[in-house]
């Protein structure tokens, strides 16, 4: 199932997936880049960062741990990094 929906989303042009790993439960954030799907590294504290959509954070850690308060938390400093207000202000003239 896995490899299948990585053909289909490729093939589909999708630019970035998550999966939650039945095997070990781990999560994976992939990203479409130059025609292949790469993975996403996540940094010391589990944090993987959206390049798509900046300042989407997912603390995959804290996910896994059932600690949502800090799952919240990262993605709220996600979302009050420079990398966000940016592409907001992108958006904002985008639409005009």
């Amino acid at each position: 199932d896995y490899h299948v929906k990585r053909r289909i989303y490729r093939r589909s042009g999708v630019r970035e997936y998550l999966i939650r790993r039945v095997d070990d439960g781990a999560i994976d954030w992939f990203s479409l880049e130059e025609g292949e799907c790469v993975a996403l590294p996540a940094d010391d504290a589990g944090v993987i960062r959206s390049k798509v959509f900046p300042g989407l954070w997912l603390a995959t850690k804290a996910l896994l741990a059932g600690d949502l308060a800090a799952v919240l938390a990262t993605l709220q400093q996600g979302l009050q990094s420079e990398e966000h207000a940016a592409f907001v202000a992108h958006l904002g003239h985008a639409q005009r």
